[in-house]
């Protein structure tokens, strides 16, 4: 069966992201300043074939914490879809 897996990769709340710094203090100078904090992160979707929802979430795990995600830097959250 197929699946979809939607990843969301964000920095650590902890640590200073300086992308998200950049995009705020841009957006102050577009005169949007109703925006108080941005951070800036990765989506990725993979397709992937597996038995059953809980063999396509231990891939999607897998493929996080082995490529995806740098786990010292970065958390991920996901979401499986059938299809």
């Amino acid at each position: 069966m197929k699946y979809t897996a939607h990843v969301n990769i964000m920095p650590l709340k902890e640590l200073l992201d300086p992308q998200g710094k950049a995009v705020s203090n841009s957006l102050h100078n577009l005169g949007i300043t109703q925006v108080q904090d941005v951070r800036v992160g990765k989506h990725v979707t993979l397709t992937i074939e597996a038995a059953n929802a809980a063999a396509a979430e231990q891939a999607t795990t897998d493929a996080c914490k082995k490529l995806l995600a740098n786990q010292v830097m970065e958390a991920f959250t996901f979401t499986i879809t059938e299809g």
